[in-house]
């Protein structure tokens, strides 16, 4: 018979799907995203263990989700693909067919693209780590977490590039290095060197590593090349990821500086943090760049997702001019007529 003080309880279930997230090497975002889908199933079914349940139950979730909560597209696909990760990868009892149910069709919608007036004005009502964080979404074409991962190495300003370490899809890529950020980050980053040595002081300063580097590199976590280029103003205490550290900047910090300075701004558009990366492709594609080199620094896999960015240019919808703009002076409205 077990001693009971020795014997130990299976992991908890959510417990088990983070596991085989990270060793799949899934990205955080993804393991945050999986477990917030899979509690809203279980919660749904008024906590039911999903061993109970099978395709009928997930059918009515999803169903519940497109036709009362409201979501996207895009949401009730990452609601699938949480659903189908859990049966598949975790409980290894694979869903047959879904009845009624299939892949929601994501809308086609046209970005929002800031002129380079609108970019300049919301960058003045800017200041500090937010500042960077923006030029480099405009300046280098990153997404937020993108950013927000660099590390003091990704920063090569003799060569003025920026090296994006495993992006969408799990591949690195170059992008340039606005010079507008040059002299900032400079500074920045003296100061994040002064903050990263008082930390050591402490006792902390050990950074979280990729892929198990720590393993390999024991004394890499401490180096200052490895530190977060936009580090987090407290020590990270989550043991999820680790003894306590400091971590990179939140990204709810710079989305709500954002929707501050555009409000102050006056910019009527939605102005996100994705949107600086819209502005990046269409001002390129408006200064001559060819799309394919364009492609490339976005990260896109298929040249047919950068293709979205021709619809916005300056040049009017599709590229053409209006038929109206070559009419002959005739009769107009009051509106065309000006003060009489």
């Amino acid at each position: 018979m077990s001693d009971p003080a020795t014997a130990t309880s299976p992991p908890r279930l959510l417990d088990q799907v983070r596991a085989a997230i990270r060793l799949r090497h899934y990205s955080r975002r993804t393991e945050e995203a999986y477990v917030g889908w899979i509690r809203r199933y279980i919660m749904f079914h008024r906590k039911r263990h999903p061993r109970e349940m099978r395709s009928p139950e997930v059918a009515a979730f999803l169903s519940h989700l497109a036709e009362r909560g409201g979501v996207a597209a895009s949401t009730q696909n990452q609601a699938l693909c949480a659903l189908l990760f859990l049966y598949r990868q975790v409980l290894d009892r694979p869903l047959a067919p879904l009845p009624g149910v299939a892949w929601a069709k994501k809308s086609s919608h046209v970005p929002v693209v800031l002129s380079q007036d609108e970019v300049a004005r919301v960058l003045d009502h800017l200041r500090g780590s937010t500042w960077l964080v923006v030029v480099l979404l405009y300046g280098a074409g990153l997404r937020l977490n993108e950013c927000l991962d660099l590390r003091v190495k990704d920063l090569d300003f003799d060569r003025r590039q920026i090296t994006v370490r495993d992006g969408k899809g799990g591949k690195d890529r170059p992008v340039p290095f606005p010079a507008l950020a040059v002299d900032g980050l400079l500074r920045h980053l003296a100061d994040m060197r002064r903050l990263h040595q008082r930390d050591l002081a402490a006792g902390y300063g050990r950074v979280v590593l990729p892929d198990a580097l720590a393993s390999k590199y024991p004394n890499a976590p401490a180096e200052w090349r490895w530190q977060f280029v936009f580090p987090a103003s407290r020590i990270c205490r989550d043991p999820r990821w680790g003894p306590p550290s400091r971590y990179r900047l939140h990204e709810s910090a710079v989305q709500r500086a954002l929707t501050d300075a555009a409000r102050l701004a006056g910019i009527e558009k939605r102005v996100s943090c994705h949107v600086f990366r819209h502005s990046f492709a269409t001002h390129l594609l408006e200064a001559g760049a060819d799309i394919r080199t364009v492609q490339e620094l976005l990260g896109h896999k298929d040249v047919s997702t950068t293709m979205i960015y021709t619809h916005v240019l300056s040049r009017g919808a599709m590229g053409v001019r209006s038929p109206a703009d070559v009419l002959r002076p005739g009769r107009r409205s009051d509106y065309g007529r000006g003060e009489e």
